[in-house]
């Protein structure tokens, strides 16, 4: 093999063939910066609630409850706002599924709301006021233009519990259906509509200066904790949940 340069381009001959790579052929490739991720919380613009429980009810078919409540705001706030909300894949909450991959603790559509109040605000209220929302709603209310599932309307039920397990029974229960039944995987998923276009509703209400906590920790909890409680003479239980879903009444035991 010969080579030379000449005038600045390189010639060589491999084979009895020519090497040409004149300067104009030369693309210089730009170097794409990363922008500077802004200070927490980010930026909220106000969002359309009937489009973030469309987005959430159809989620949730794709990932689960977790998934469908944070796609539901994250996804159309990536849309309304871009930048930095484009920067968060929001599979990341799939494993809140089934009150974290199926152990029924805190209802995943609890969890993915928790996450998105979180990116646009550090004030914690709202996200007290989401679970306490949740225990006390009769959902689901959320009606699909096409139902994955069920079509019509579904029976109604109170969680009393933001526990997953507790909040799948309270509605096996009212509905009489099973547990794997389409009607509660219907459920559910209309549910998760419900909670993120809650969501959507504080935090709206929250850019134009309105949101109030109307959340009340329920009597029973705090007859409860006044033996239960740190104050109590057996101070062995921490919890703003309703404990008569889950342990009855004592005075009816």
């Amino acid at each position: 093999m010969a080579g030379v340069a000449v005038g600045g381009i390189a010639l060589g001959a491999i084979g009895g063939y020519s090497l040409v790579t004149p300067k104009e052929t030369i693309i210089e490739k730009e170097v794409e910066v990363p922008q500077e991720v802004p200070e927490y919380p980010w930026e909220y613009k106000k969002l359309d609630v009937e489009a973030v429980k469309d987005r959430a009810y159809a989620a949730y078919f794709d990932g689960g409850c977790a998934y469908g409540t944070f796609e539901g705001v994250v996804g159309e706030l990536k849309e309304k706002v871009g930048f930095p909300y484009t920067t968060i894949p929001t599979k990341m909450a799939v494993w809140g599924k089934g009150g974290i991959v199926g152990w029924g603790l805190t209802c995943g559509a609890i969890t993915g709301a928790g996450m998105a109040l979180n990116l646009v605000t550090d004030n914690l209220a709202l996200v007290n006021e989401i679970v306490g929302w949740y225990t006390t709603e009769e959902m689901p209310q959320y009606m699909p233009a096409v139902a994955r599932k069920v079509e019509g309307e579904l029976v109604k039920s109170v969680s009393g519990s933001p526990l997953c397990h507790a909040s799948v029974s309270s509605y096996t229960d009212a509905a009489d259906c099973e547990e794997n039944s389409p009607e509660r995987v219907e459920r559910c998923g209309r549910l998760v509509a419900d909670t993120a276009g809650k969501v959507a509703e504080m935090l709206n209400a929250l850019a134009d200066g309105t949101f109030t906590s109307t959340f009340q920790v329920p009597a029973s909890v705090a007859e409860c904790l006044s033996c239960h409680g740190a104050d109590g003479p057996i101070n062995n239980v921490f919890t703003k949940m309703d404990c008569t879903p889950c342990h009855g009444d004592p005075h009816t035991n």
